[in-house]
């Protein structure tokens, strides 16, 4: 939301119209210029330019991990009170690293299901399970203390947030400005 903000400032000739959506949309056929994903890419006819790396980290309170225990292993979480998030891509099933390196995922369920990572961050720092969150939602609230970090070696990396927009021989300019907008911002971020 930042980098938008941050970009209409600077642009003040570019109109912003924004749709804040969890929804896989159809670029071309609602006629959007522009999607920011966060996602490995299926769709070959659509040009994505990757802006920033991107990781989850799995986190609880210390009171939920004082009273369940820390998970060693993945597995664990079977029995482990969860925060669902129905926005996000596992649901109940949560992949990981299997013990031979290769992927495993761990059936998960738990008191409440949320439809947004800032709300299921919200239910783990009020201690009602482990969620999975995007690391950049998680850092405050670790370095804040209210959330731990559980099974950092387990998790699967290797995705990342892309600016996505459907392939047209001459790139309307307004997208391209705010293409290389993002790829700058997410750089000053990832060296401050």
């Amino acid at each position: 939301g930042q980098s938008l903000i941050d970009f209409a400032k600077e642009h003040p000739d570019i109109v912003l119209d924004i749709h804040l959506d969890d929804r896989f949309v159809d670029l071309v056929e609602e006629g959007f210029d522009l999607a920011v994903r966060i996602s490995r890419l299926e769709n070959s006819s659509l040009i994505a330019r990757r802006l920033a790396p991107f990781s989850v980290r799995l986190c609880a309170s210390p009171d939920l991990i004082a009273k369940h225990g820390m998970p060693m292993r993945p597995q664990d979480l079977a029995r482990i009170p969860c925060i669902i998030d129905t926005n996000g891509r596992w649901l109940t099933n949560w992949p990981f690293k299997g013990d031979a390196g290769d992927t495993m995922s761990v059936s998960v369920s738990g008191p409440i299901e949320v439809n947004s990572p800032m709300t299921a961050r919200a239910a783990a720092v009020a201690g009602l399970g482990f969620t999975m969150l995007p690391d950049f939602i998680a850092i405050p609230e670790i370095e804040s203390g209210r959330l731990v970090t559980a099974l950092d070696d387990r998790l699967l990396s290797g995705s990342g947030i892309f600016a996505v927009y459907p392939h047209r021989r001459y790139l309307p300019a307004k997208v391209r400005v705010f293409v290389d907008f993002l790829v700058q911002w997410f750089k000053t971020r990832e060296s401050a």
